[in-house]
């Protein structure tokens, strides 16, 4: 099978999971690609391409991973054990700060190619570790080069401040590498997006917040940004909606425990969400915020965050967040009525939605990815059917969910262009690029911990 997206691909009979309600759930079908965009999904198409036998093959939309800081791959397990403010004191305060331009390449590379080799054909890379722009273009081509599809969101790092400098809460986010970056890598944005990681409201002034959501209006972009706990600016998000500053581009993590009134106000403006459940849960969030927003129609989806503290595999993620709101819904009722529920509260194929075309409309980018539809993007990934696991397969998608693992991604498309082929990447220098990862994780956590023993000492 070649690998060039202008080449024409058939697909033939399919079992697919289009995620398009106007297609649905077909046995026998075929997909032609051309040029890396679908161009029909029917039985029996006859035209000259290169041929996928898919006849003992599951096929829906790749997965899309909502929120994940691909850059801390190298620092893979290191947080398993650790609370939100060991994270928060170790990462942002410690870690971060050894990071060279290389090791933000490569922990971008193999952290987007793990995605890619786990089914998730879309990443939001939230990359706040940029405190040079050579930071941040390493990190942006460690993207490219995987050939990931990605919203690349520029973040601001958290270091300690210097003597005499001013406490990043006051430094609003750089306009000029914001513009060289839209002018630059992303003035063509097929493959790759932008967006601002911003502070917000939690972590910054009302000043730097008006100035950070300004220059996203005036451009267009994405803004997101981590709530929960205590806010620097209370009444933030109440300012900015006065102003006309929130609208479906404004993207908020985790706010597991903030109240229903702020809550309310994000999403009668049009916010969107990013949850990450099994994070929160380690870290003291409190519930995900997924029951709350089914409640009020709110638009969301799911990343896996860190990858220091767990896998960032998305049907990991997704069989995790749905047991959660389903358990949550449990309690309810049984609060309500000293018994469980009569019926499930939330189904295995919403959660496949949160997956797929949910988290693409959460994005804005529906219109590209999300389902298997003539015009989208050829971004698919496909399973065998006759593994162990998934025989008998009563419901594909409860298969997918419930019964298969990443290992059973068999191919991966992105764009039209094969990266896994039978349960292989294709990708050279694997393992040398491995060990680089390697070199750099153990160089990072070696510098941290001779700066730890220095501060124990002296102090």
């Amino acid at each position: 099978m070649g690998c060039n997206a202008m080449n024409k691909i058939l697909i033939k009979n399919a079992h697919l999971i289009s995620m398009d309600d106007n297609i649905g759930d077909l046995l026998d079908t075929d997909i032609l690609i051309n040029d890396g965009v679908i161009e029909r999904v029917e039985p029996s198409i006859s035209t000259e391409a290169e041929i996928i036998d898919a006849k003992n093959y599951l096929i829906c939309p790749g997965f899309i991973n909502g929120h994940i800081h691909t850059w801390q791959t190298g620092l893979r397990g290191i947080a398993t054990d650790w609370t939100l403010s060991d994270y928060l004191a170790s990462i942002h305060a410690g870690l971060a700060s050894f990071y060279e331009p290389d090791d933000m390449y490569i922990g971008n590379y193999i952290g987007a190619l793990y995605q890619i080799n786990t089914g998730s054909t879309t990443i939001v890379d939230w990359c706040h570790n940029n405190p040079t722009p050579d930071h941040t273009d390493a990190a942006i081509n460690g993207l490219i080069d995987s050939k990931v599809r990605g919203i690349f969101l520029h973040g601001s790092p958290k270091h300690k401040p210097k003597e005499g400098m001013p406490h990043y809460s006051e430094i609003p986010h750089p306009q000029d590498e914001i513009i060289r970056l839209k002018k630059g890598y992303f003035s063509d944005e097929d493959m790759l997006t932008l967006g601002m990681a911003v502070l917000g409201p939690q972590q910054s002034t009302l000043e730097v917040c008006k100035s950070d959501f300004t220059l996203a209006r005036d451009l267009n972009l994405i803004i997101s940004m981590h709530v929960g706990g205590s806010f620097l600016t209370p009444h933030g998000f109440s300012v900015l909606k006065e102003e006309n500053l929130l609208n479906n581009n404004t993207n908020i993590v985790h706010a597991n425990n903030i109240p229903n009134e702020m809550l309310d106000l994000l999403v009668d403006s049009s916010c969107t969400f990013s949850i990450t459940p099994e994070e929160e849960l380690q870290m003291g969030f409190g519930n995900p915020l997924t029951k709350r927003l089914i409640e009020r129609g709110g638009t969301f989806n799911f990343g896996s965050d860190i990858e220091s503290a767990m896998a960032a595999d998305m049907q990991n993620v997704i069989r995790f967040a749905l047991q959660a709101v389903r358990h949550e819904f449990t309690l309810e009722n049984y609060e309500r009525n000293h018994s469980p529920p009569s019926s499930m509260s939330v189904t295995t194929r919403q959660a496949f939605e949160w997956l797929t075309i949910g988290a693409a409309k959460s994005f804005g980018i529906d219109g590209k990815v999300g389902s298997i539809t003539p015009g989208k993007k050829a971004d698919l990934i496909m399973f065998k059917k006759n593994k162990i696991n998934f025989v008998p397969m009563h419901d594909p998608i409860s298969s997918i969910v419930f019964h298969s693992n990443s290992n059973d991604v068999d191919t991966v498309i992105i764009n039209g262009v094969i990266l896994k082929r039978d349960g292989q990447l294709i990708t050279k220098d694997l393992d040398a690029k491995l060990e680089t990862l390697a070199v750099s994780g153990h160089r990072i956590m070696h510098q941290y911990r001779e700066m730890q023993a220095m501060e124990k000492k002296e102090g």
